[in-house]
């Protein structure tokens, strides 16, 4: 019954810490990863006006490293997200203590990676990504768990 209940909540974004899910609660995100959200906030606010990127494409030339790979690949999630969920990211401004429902599915992806938690992280992708995306998705949040170690 808790795998339909979550199915249920999918699509809906979270604003209150009552809906977030387990070990998602805004006062219990570290310091470093609440840095990596503002991070990946501002992206998003830079990406708006910004044309869109084709997912295969941007994955193929990601071969930045230092700074210049954080900013792109940060930047290219961000950009290529909405299409790979075929729906608008909610991302809030940096520095709000909510997570959207986006958000939070982000950084729970993110915590999977961090804790080799690869059956999690599959069943994240699975329940939002569309198929042909799914291997592109999980490429650029890898790289991003790279970039930003511990999250």
């Amino acid at each position: 019954m808790e795998y339909l209940d979550m199915l249920r909540h999918i699509e809906v974004p979270y604003t209150s810490q009552a809906h977030l899910p387990a070990g998602l609660n805004p006062q219990r995100i570290s310091d470093r990863s609440r840095d990596l959200l503002n991070h990946l906030r501002l992206s998003a606010m830079g990406c708006r006006v910004a044309a869109r990127t084709d997912l295969f494409e941007a994955c193929a030339l990601l071969t930045l490293e230092g700074e210049d790979a954080k900013r792109t690949f940060v930047a290219t999630l961000v950009k290529c997200l909405p299409d790979a969920v075929n729906k608008p990211i909610k991302w809030f401004q940096p520095g709000a203590s909510e997570l959207s429902f986006d958000e939070a599915w982000v950084m729970r992806c993110l915590a999977s990676i961090e804790d080799n938690d690869t059956s999690s992280l599959a069943f994240l992708l699975r329940s939002r990504i569309a198929a042909p995306d799914r291997r592109y998705i999980g490429y650029l949040l890898g790289r991003i768990s790279e970039q930003f170690p511990q999250v």
